[in-house]
């Protein structure tokens, strides 16, 4: 097994963040990354590669262009106006249907293209989230290489980041980038397991019946990011029935997860895609900050195993967890299982 690491993901380092009113200190922080390396690396799961250089073409593919300029220049333009040098926060939110044209000014087209405040925008962001980007495209091509699984430790993550809104700790969506790059080959399935609803993926494929995506989190009712994920949610257009949600209770422990895994499971083998691409998310963890969920560190073995059972080539896309003293053994954990024959 590949696994694709950059250290550029320490461009990014916000300082703060505001979570349910409250400003504190940023938790998805590059802390994160260089855990799960030092974890794998002792684990002797397979060899470390840095990523290629795909341009900004792949990145477009999903990503409008001007959404993607807009992360670009932001940081530099905040702070000639005067913004505060730590990061690019909105202040407003501009309601997008009230608008004939994007905002000009800085202080508003932050909002503009921005779902929440747990996105700030640092000198060093856009040079991150383009290298995550890269990451995940690496390890794609290593798929298409003939390789059966590639590890893209991405920071920062992307599933919360649609075609023009970052939020969530997102600004460019990894895993749709890498699918859509796979896509070209043969049909793929998106399989995300981060404790949060992917609701960034499920906007961009939601049309699409070229890419399943299937979502496996807490219950919208409790959990980010809140407005969407809900079981009704199944495509449209040429996209329905494209597109499962399954949104799980509080407390949910590895054998409840593990049935519900396996009816999801079933529908990526109707599918027969020719690629999978997993949102590992770790939050699902019984001791992290950010979810109210009861996964144990063998549980995720076992979640391995069975994705593994599919027999189809797996790019797994790091996403969340925020559970720091476990994060790691969780990420070898998992990568153990899915290396399972």
């Amino acid at each position: 097994m590949y696994i694709i690491y950059s250290p550029d993901h320490a461009l990014h380092n916000p300082p703060q963040e505001f979570m349910e009113g409250t400003l504190s200190t940023y938790l998805e922080s590059p802390r994160r990354a260089e855990i799960i390396l030092q974890a794998v690396q002792e684990a002797a799961l397979g060899e470390i590669v840095a990523p290629a250089n795909f341009g900004l073409n792949p990145i477009l593919a999903i990503h409008h262009a001007d959404y993607v300029d807009h992360l670009r220049t932001i940081y530099e333009r905040w702070v000639a106006l005067g913004g505060a040098p730590q990061a690019a926060l909105p202040s407003i939110y501009p309601q997008r249907d009230l608008f004939r044209q994007v905002p000009v000014s800085p202080w508003a087209t932050v909002g503009y293209y921005s779902l929440d405040l747990s996105a700030p925008v640092t000198e060093g962001t856009y040079a991150a989230a383009r290298r995550s980007a890269h990451v995940a495209l690496t390890g794609a091509r290593y798929l298409l290489d003939g390789e059966k699984l590639a590890y893209a430790l991405c920071r920062p993550p992307g599933h919360h980041a649609s075609a023009d809104l970052m939020g969530g700790y997102c600004y460019f969506n990894n895993a749709a980038i890498a699918a859509q790059h796979l896509v070209q080959s043969g049909p793929v399935a998106i399989l995300d397991i981060d404790v949060h609803g992917g609701n960034g993926t499920q906007a961009i494929f939601y049309e699409r019946s070229d890419v399943l995506f299937i979502s496996i989190h807490g219950a919208p009712e409790w959990e980010y990011p809140y407005f969407c994920g809900y079981a009704d949610e199944r495509g449209a257009g040429a996209g329905e029935g494209y597109n499962f949600n399954y949104p799980l209770p509080k407390g949910t422990d590895d054998e409840a997860y593990l049935r519900v895994l396996d009816e999801a499971l079933a529908h990526i083998y109707r599918h027969r895609p020719a690629y999978l691409v997993l949102s590992a998310g770790f939050d699902t963890f019984k001791d992290d900050p950010l979810g109210q969920l009861a996964l144990t560190t063998p549980g995720y073995e076992a979640i391995g195993q069975r994705i593994a059972a599919l027999g189809v080539p797996t790019l797994v896309v790091q996403e969340g967890g925020y559970a720091v003293d476990a994060l790691g053994q969780n990420a070898v954990s998992l990568l153990r299982g899915l290396q399972q024959p």
